[in-house]
């Protein structure tokens, strides 16, 4: 096969546009089908507001029915009266045997924190998620954190509100695609509602559950969530989840600290990670049914609780108190250790709860401690800039951690800190850790997520630029032993796998494989081409179609050849294009990623007209 062209050398991303027409090519591809995904969208946020409402209060229900023996739905703290030590101790553990119980008998799909369970469902489920779950995980996450379980809501609403999301797509003759962006939108709607932090759940989305930035799937969880904090307001409330006020005084050594602050949350963020699957493992290796994990780790969270009771539940009351400056070194301090242990440890166990709470209460233990190290510069400040680089680096999503706290706390003055600090939390958990405490999971289960998003080399270069123009054609009215003659009188004719066949006038009417062509001379046929040619569905490209075009096409007619045809004239040949010269745009992008050049040098002028010295700075 002729080897690819390559581009001339003066060639340029302007001259390249100045002689081919792209007007058939646009920034995004999307249908009218967005508007059916928006118009389910709408009630759907609505819904899953509902849903979060419903939650928050059954987790209020328990909670009081449990530690305080009344019956309330109120939002209240395990930890914040004197209990007695045996129900500090048993609650969680009950607490862990009715999970344990549901997830043996109900749906397995409750254990675990949520989010690993709703990326898997996108990535290797089709997006399809059982009614049972989205009965059983809210109620299995009320339960654990009613009890005492040192977790979040978040989690198990965004696997409930996927769900929810998800069922409206199975009712519907839907694509996974189009599943996915339900899914996601029922999901980041309950987030929405939970947090009244609409921008933050977009971006957490895209950053962990979308796995795309595109208008087909934006629009419409955009729309859900919307919707979601609109319909939250009468239920929750607008204020700020945190409301935090006084000025900041920032200053250039201010600044610094946020480096070192980020570099310790990520430090955080990766022990926390690493003591979670530490956990997993050794509940692996204990001698019982997984059924039973839930209550043992019930009981490192009750005795956790014995020590310091205000690490139990939620913990919205701390988190506000971390964020406003009014709590005490010592319980910073106790917070930071036993949170971090009972959290880590239980989730470990397989129970039911989420990740942000307990991160943003960690951060702010972290920050509360830091800032009676660091320079005063606001109330809370420094408790905000930890929040967001361990909720940053346990994640693996620093925009998320930096929206978040932005809009949980209505601190639009500590964007840059919080940048400089999520992102510096965010370099240490990438350079240390392979995985997330979200992909980490989804690993052991035999699934590999890369969470690099980049534009695809094949979408920047075109078929023109790779494809063969040496291109021997077959006349339709050729017998095969003429055929065959042909292809051997023109040398490396052989060599080409995929024939074009052309009438009199050089119109496409068929393409031959090498192998057919093979088949054909073994039969010793007479036949013209025209009549012995298989029926296939002629599958074609243009010059000017993007390499990752020909790639769907390739994937969608299980072929790896494509004749090239005049865009104009369709049935005029005018290359091909094979796998092989296909992948020069995986190749090209390798070497720009790889190969190092110097591309300026500085000439230095010495005095006493000395002659110049070509130095590289």
């Amino acid at each position: 096969m002729p080897v690819p062209p390559t581009p001339p050398a003066t060639s340029s991303p302007t001259d390249r546009t100045a002689v081919r027409d792209v007007g058939h090519l646009g920034d995004f591809t999307v249908t009218r089908r967005v508007l059916l995904l928006v118009a389910i969208a709408a009630p759907l946020g609505a819904l899953s507001a509902g849903v979060s409402w419903c939650l928050l209060r059954l987790i209020g229900l328990i909670t009081n029915a449990v530690f305080y023996q009344r019956l309330d739905t109120r939002i209240v703290a395990p930890g914040a009266h004197h209990h007695s030590p045996a129900l500090v101790l048993l609650a969680p553990v009950v607490g862990g045997l009715v999970i344990g119980l549901m997830a043996r008998y109900g749906s397995e799909k409750i254990r675990g924190h949520g989010m690993p369970e709703t990326i898997e469902a996108i990535l290797m489920a089709g997006s399809r998620v059982k009614p049972r779950v989205a009965i059983l995980k809210p109620i299995s996450a009320a339960v654990a954190i009613g009890t005492g379980g040192p977790f979040g809501a978040e989690g198990p609403i965004i696997m409930t509100g996927g769900a929810i999301g998800s069922l409206f797509a199975q009712l519907v003759r839907f694509t996974a695609d189009e599943r996915k962006t339900l899914l996601v939108a029922g999901a980041t709607a309950g987030m929405a509602a939970t947090f009244n932090a609409p921008l933050a759940s977009i971006v957490l989305g895209v950053e962990l559950l979308l796995f795309e930035w595109r208008p087909r799937s934006l629009i419409p969880v955009a729309t859900a969530v919307s919707v979601a904090a609109l319909v939250r307001q009468p239920l929750l409330g607008a204020a700020p989840l945190f409301p935090v006020s006084g000025a900041l005084h920032l200053t250039p050594t201010a600044y610094l600290l946020c480096v070192v602050s980020g570099l310790l949350s990520g430090l955080l963020a990766v022990a926390a990670t690493a003591l979670v699957y530490a956990s997993e493992d050794l509940f692996h290796r204990l001698p019982i049914h997984w059924m039973w994990w839930p209550a043992i780790g019930g009981l490192v969270i009750g005795i956790g609780g014995l020590f310091v009771p205000q690490a139990l539940g939620v913990g919205y009351n701390v988190i506000g108190a971390e964020l406003d400056g009014s709590i005490g070194l010592g319980l910073v301090v106790g917070i930071l250790v036993v949170k971090t242990l009972i959290w880590s440890l239980s989730l470990g166990s397989g129970t039911s709860g989420g990740v942000l709470a307990p991160m943003f209460m960690i951060g702010g233990a972290l920050g509360a401690l830091e800032s009676h190290l660091f320079p005063t510069v606001g109330p809370g400040f420094w408790a905000l800039v930890a929040l967001a680089g361990v909720l940053g680096g346990v994640m693996r999503s620093p925009l998320t951690g930096i929206v978040f706290a932005i809009e949980l706390t209505h601190r639009l003055e500590a964007v840059t800190p919080l940048v400089i600090g999520a992102g510096s939390a965010f370099l240490v958990s990438v350079l240390l850790l392979k995985r997330s405490v979200l992909t980490e999971k989804i690993a052991r289960r035999g699934y590999h997520l890369s969470r690099e998003y980049d534009v695809d080399p094949l979408e920047v270069l075109f078929v023109s630029e790779v494809m063969s123009t040496d291109v021997l054609e077959l006349g339709s009215d050729l017998t095969v032993a003429e055929a065959v003659a042909a292809v051997a009188d023109a040398g490396a004719g052989w060599a080409q796998r995929l024939y074009p066949v052309v009438d009199g006038d050089c119109a496409l009417v068929g393409v031959l494989t090498r192998r057919e062509l093979g088949r054909l001379a073994q039969s010793r046929s007479e036949a013209p081409l025209g009549q012995v040619l298989a029926p296939r569905t002629l599958v074609t490209t243009h010059p000017d179609q993007p390499l990752r075009h020909v790639a769907e096409l390739m994937a969608r007619h299980e072929v790896n050849r494509v004749p090239v045809v005049e865009r104009d004239r369709p049935d005029r040949v005018v290359g091909l294009v094979s796998l092989t010269q296909l992948l020069a745009g995986r190749q090209r992008d390798q070497q720009e990623a790889r190969e190092r050049e110097r591309v300026l040098r500085v000439r230095l002028v010495r005095p006493w007209g000395q002659k110049e010295q070509p130095q590289a700075v």
